[in-house]
């Protein structure tokens, strides 16, 4: 159901961004990399945390590191990864496919500097062998996502 939630995402806001998807796996960033034929920083991986008791995402360039001061220093807390099973829940999204598209309910969204330098960038789509080609600043607006600098 995530692939099918984030095609309907696109038709409905964005129509002219195709999901495409692999015969190959692209669950972490190396694979996604390989099956799409960019560099591993042009992967802009989803990262699902907690922040106190909100869970946020954050969108950042497949070879960025979070940097925990940073991310102190912005959201006043630490953040904390969830279990697989609670991003499943909260996302509809299995890990390897999580995304800022296609979520059962909103979510805010965090993207990362780190994404800023590249013309087009490559999430996942909700599945571990599915992905967009899409502009970053587009990501974001159709996202309704915030700049904000917490990777190294």
């Amino acid at each position: 159901m995530s692939l099918e939630s984030v095609r309907a995402f696109f038709c409905e806001n964005a129509p002219e961004i195709t999901v495409l998807v692999t015969e190959q796996s692209s669950a972490t960033v190396p694979l996604a990399a390989a099956a799409h034929g960019v560099a591993p920083e042009q992967i802009a991986k989803t990262i699902c945390l907690r922040v106190g008791e909100e869970i946020v995402l954050l969108v950042a360039a497949g070879t960025a590191r979070l940097s925990n001061r940073k991310f102190k220093d912005r959201f006043a807390a630490k953040p904390r990864m969830l279990e697989a099973q609670e991003v499943l829940a909260v996302t509809s999204h299995p890990v390897g496919g999580v995304c800022p598209f296609g979520l059962p309910s909103p979510l805010p969204v965090y993207c990362d500097a780190s994404l800023k330098p590249f013309a087009e960038v490559v999430p996942a789509a909700g599945a571990t062998n599915a992905a967009v080609r899409i502009a970053p600043e587009r990501m974001a607006s159709l996202v309704h996502g915030e700049w904000v600098d917490v990777c190294d």
